[in-house]
C-alpha cells in the first residue's frame, strides 16, 4: 500500500516551545523551520516556501503576491502568530482560496497590561527620573521637580474600543478616571455600557482627552490617522500612547508636536519601521518613551499564541474548523 505523502509546513522563525511541539507531533506533516530569532530575508522565504502546504509566519513577515507565487498551488493555509494581519496580502490570499488563521483574544490581557504600564511610565516621567538618579541630577526634594500627570479625575480617550481597548479601559477605571471617550467605525453601546464610555468624533476625542490611547487595527482608514491636525487639537498637557501599529501615527508630525510642546508626552510600543533606527529624531526627546513592540511579551501569552497558531495551521491543513480563523 502506498503511504500518504506528508504535507510540507514552513515556519518562518523559532517559535515558543508549545507550538513547536504541537507541529513536531503531527505525523501527517513534514516541518521545516528558519532556525533563527531574527526575521527570514524575503529571498530566503521565497526559496523555502516553494511547494509548502502550510505557512506559519509572524507579523514581521510580509506575505505578498511574490511569496504566494513562489509557494505555488499547494499552499492551503497561512497561520500568523499575531492578531494583526496587515502584513498579509489578504485580497490575493482570498483570490487563491487560502485559509488564514490568527491569534486574537489570547494576547488581550498582556497587551492591555503593557498599555497601562506604558501610560504610567510616560505620564509620570519614569525614564527621566531614573536617569536623574544615575547622572547626579537628584540633589534634593523639590516641589515641582519631575512632576507629571495623574489619572485621577482625568478624561481618557481610546481610539478603537475592541477587545484590547476595552481591557485597557477596565484596567484604568480603578485609577479614578472620571470619563472615558472612544471613537471607531461605529458606536459599541453594549461594550461601552460597563465603562460608561461615550462615543464621540475623533476631533472631539483629541480635544477633550487628558490621555489618548490608540488601540485600533491598521486599515486604509486608520493609516496616518494621528497626524498634525490630530495633535494640534490635543491639550498641551495631554499624553499620547500607541500600542496598535506604527503606521497609524505620522511620526514626523508626532515629533513636531512633542518637540514644540504641542502635547506633553508620548509612549509608543509600535513604530515605523521596526526596529526604529537608533538615530531617529524621536529617540532624542525626553518626553517620548519608546518600547520594542513587547505588548504580548509574557512567557504564558507567547506560548499560548504559538500553540494557537500551530493548531490553526494543522486544522486548516486537515480541512477542519480552525480555533481562530480569519474569515475572508
Amino acid at each position: 500500500m502506498r503511504l500518504a505523502r506528508l504535507m510540507k509546513v514552513f515556519i518562518t522563525r523559532r517559535i515558543p516551545p508549545e507550538g513547536r511541539a504541537a507541529l513536531a507531533q503531527a505525523t501527517d506533516c513534514e516541518v521545516e523551520q528558519w532556525d533563527s530569532d531574527e526575521p527570514i530575508p524575503s529571498k530566503e522565504l521565497e526559496r523555502h516556501v516553494v511547494g509548502a502546504h502550510g505557512l506559519l509566519c509572524l507579523l514581521s513577515d510580509r506575505v505578498d503576491k511574490g511569496i504566494l507565487d513562489a509557494a505555488g498551488a499547494n499552499l492551503k493555509v497561512i497561520s500568523t502568530l499575531s492578531v494583526g494581519v496587515d502584513h498579509l496580502a489578504l485580497d490575493e490570499i482570498k483570490k487563491r482560496g487560502i485559509r488564514v488563521g490568527y491569534t486574537p483574544d489570547v494576547l488581550t490581557d498582556a497587551t492591555a497590561e503593557l498599555a497601562v504600564s506604558l501610560l504610567l511610565t510616560t505620564c509620570r516621567r519614569l525614564p527621566e527620573a531614573m536617569e536623574e538618579v544615575k547622572n547626579g541630577g537628584w540633589t534634593s526634594w523639590k516641589p515641582l521637580w519631575m512632576c507629571g500627570y495623574g489619572l485621577t479625575q482625568s478624561t481618557v480617550g481610546i481610539v478603537g474600543l475592541g477587545r484590547i481597548g476595552q481591557a485597557i479601559a477596565q484596567r484604568l477605571k480603578p485609577f479614578g478616571v472620571q470619563r472615558f471617550l472612544y471613537t471607531g467605525r461605529q458606536p459599541k453601546p453594549q461594550e461601552a455600557a460597563e465603562l460608561q464610555a461615550e462615543f464621540v468624533p475623533i476631533a472631539q476625542l483629541a480635544a477633550e482627552s487628558d490621555f489618548v490611547v490608540v488601540a485600533c487595527s491598521l486599515t486604509a482608514a486608520t493609516k496616518g490617522l494621528c497626524n498634525r491636525d490630530f495633535f494640534q487639537k490635543m491639550k498641551k498637557t495631554a499624553v499620547f500612547v500607541n500600542i496598535s501599529r506604527g503606521d497609524v501615527v505620522n511620526q514626523d508630525d508626532l515629533y513636531q508636536a512633542l518637540a514644540s510642546g504641542q502635547i506633553a508626552a508620548a509612549g509608543l510600543d509600535v513604530t515605523t519601521p521596526e526596529p526604529l533606527p537608533t538615530n531617529h529624531p524621536l529617540l532624542t526627546l525626553k518626553n517620548c518613551v519608546i518600547l520594542p513592540h513587547i505588548g504580548s511579551a509574557t512567557y504564558r501569552t507567547r506560548n499560548t499564541m504559538s500553540l494557537l497558531a500551530a493548531n490553526n495551521l494543522l486544522a486548516g491543513l486537515r480541512g477542519e474548523p480552525m480555533p481562530s480563523e480569519l474569515k475572508l
